[in-house]
């Protein structure tokens, strides 16, 4: 597997971390039903969720950006450090989330989008 689709993977399972963190060792977690166990949730397990929907939300973007980027011949070792470079971003994202620093996590968040962007022109 190359750093590309390492990068591609790991950006994939990224809100699935997120996700995990909101639920494990929840009280009264139900998996079974657990959209309304997890809309009743504050503090860092909510944030944990909230954060989980924004990575989701951003990948049909990163994923265009790469595919574009890999169709327009960018050199995959220049593709593949800007990809670490918002893989990285992302997870200091839902770590800021959680930790409830917004004005940190929302400097991130734009870094990211900056990353991004770059990504689309590699």
């Amino acid at each position: 597997m190359s750093w590309v689709q390492g990068l591609m993977v790991a950006a994939a399972v990224l809100p699935y971390g997120a996700a995990l963190a909101a639920k494990v060792g929840g009280r009264r977690f139900d998996n079974n039903d657990p959209r309304p166990w997890l809309a009743a949730q504050q503090g860092w397990r909510a944030r944990a969720n909230a954060a989980q929907a924004n990575l989701f939300e951003g990948l049909p973007f990163f994923y265009a950006a790469v595919l574009y980027a890999l169709y327009a011949g960018a050199q995959q070792h220049g593709l593949a450090g800007l990809m670490g470079a918002w893989v990285a971003l992302r997870v200091v994202y839902v770590l800021a989330y959680m930790l409830g620093r917004g004005t940190v996590r929302s400097i991130v968040w734009a870094a990211a989008l900056a990353v991004n962007l770059a990504i689309l022109w590699a």
